[in-house]
């Protein structure tokens, strides 16, 4: 069990509408200093799929793509004890301040990449988010298919 601080800051601006709450970076995506690092999870790959845009190949080219998509992206969580990127070993979890951007963009909707990140935000907030499925390697029975459609919902509040 190792003792995890959040380090990549969030991805938003005022013209944000929907926010995508993670957990916590893995610990390649900390390595890399972005969001959803491993190449093996799906995200870019739905969320370009949803658009209909080649996948973002760099972390500038992502943060440009969020921020064109109206998308605000960070994680629930700010601190934990974790084995490697295991969610379901998370101990001790404390929360980021998500004032941070609902103080700055008008929110339409909070949706969270799985189970985790939906019951610690539900916890620390009292407020229920739209789940989506994870993208992580870790959930490979959820088809690609099933993710862009599911994802497919934040068209609807941007």
């Amino acid at each position: 069990m190792e003792k995890v601080f959040h380090t990549l800051k969030p991805v938003f601006d005022e013209k944000s509408r929907v926010l995508i709450l993670g957990s916590i970076p893995s610990p390649v995506s900390r390595k890399n200093g972005f969001y959803y690092a491993h190449p093996q999870n799906r995200f870019w790959r739905v969320l370009s799929a949803i658009f209909n845009e080649p996948v973002p190949d760099s972390a500038d080219k992502k943060r440009a793509f969020l921020l064109d998509k109206k998308i605000a992206l960070w994680d629930v969580i700010s601190s934990c004890d974790i084995n490697g990127a295991s969610d379901t070993s998370i101990k001790n979890a404390l929360p980021n301040d998500f004032s941070l951007i609902f103080r700055s963009a008008d929110i339409k909707r909070v949706f969270t990449t799985g189970k985790t990140a939906f019951n610690l935000y539900l916890r620390f907030t009292g407020e229920t988010p739209s789940l989506l499925p994870s993208p992580s390697p870790a959930n490979c029975a959820v088809p690609f298919d099933t993710l862009v459609k599911a994802y497919s919902e934040i068209l609807l509040y941007l």
